[in-house]
Parts: C-alpha cells; sequence; structure tokens
C-alpha cells in the first residue's frame, strides 16, 4: 500500500520559517519526481516546487528565492523549506510522487497559515 505522509505545517507569523516533511511507504522513493502543491480556501490548487529524482528543482514564481525543495531518498522523504513566510503562502499544502511512466501518489497535505 503506498502512502505519503505531510507534516511540518503550522501557525507562523510572517517572515519566519517551516519545513514541510512528505515521508513515502510503498514505492521506490528514489524513482518519483515529487511536487509539491498548496491550496488556500476558495483558491485553485497551485503548483509550488518541483524536485526530480536527479534532484533538479522547479519553483513557482511567487516563492522563487524563498523556497526550497530537497529529497533524502535513504529516508523516502522530501522536504519543501519555506523561508520569509508571506500571509498569502497560507494554505493547504501537499506532496505528490509520480514516476516517469506510471500513476502518482498524493497524500493529505498539512495546514500552513501565516498570520500576524
Amino acid at each position: 500500500q503506498v502512502q505519503l505522509v505531510e507534516s511540518g505545517g503550522g501557525l507562523v507569523r510572517p517572515g519566519e520559517s517551516l519545513r514541510l516533511s512528505c515521508v513515502a511507504s510503498g514505492i521506490k522513493f528514489s524513482d518519483y519526481h515529487l511536487r509539491w502543491f498548496r491550496q488556500a480556501p476558495g483558491k485553485e490548487r497551485q503548483f509550488v516546487a518541483l524536485i526530480t529524482t536527479e534532484d533538479t528543482t522547479n519553483y513557482h514564481d511567487a516563492v522563487k528565492g524563498r523556497f526550497t525543495a530537497s529529497r533524502d531518498n535513504a529516508k523516502n522523504t522530501g522536504y519543501l523549506q519555506m523561508n520569509f513566510l508571506k500571509p498569502e503562502d497560507t494554505a493547504v499544502y501537499s506532496c505528490y510522487a509520480y514516476p516517469l511512466n506510471g500513476r502518482g501518489y498524493s497524500g493529505q497535505g498539512t495546514q500552513v497559515t501565516v498570520t500576524s
């Protein structure tokens, strides 16, 4: 059974940081690219970051320079380091792991709230 579990969300003030984790089980994590998405209330899901199996990264313009995606294949875990958080970063963040060919898997998400 494949499972992705996000953690690390919370309530922070503007300018603070959080590190999200996405732990995968039931898959060979190193064979899967990992995307991070977020969805704020009343808004569509938004791509945030990508880290490929080759550790290539890509980011939405809104988070470039503030967010960093990384992964530790030995721990079957992907990370999203979020610095200089803004109120507009408030959303449920989820990870999505997918191979080059085959189906992908999503986690349930973790809430990030940025407010003063």
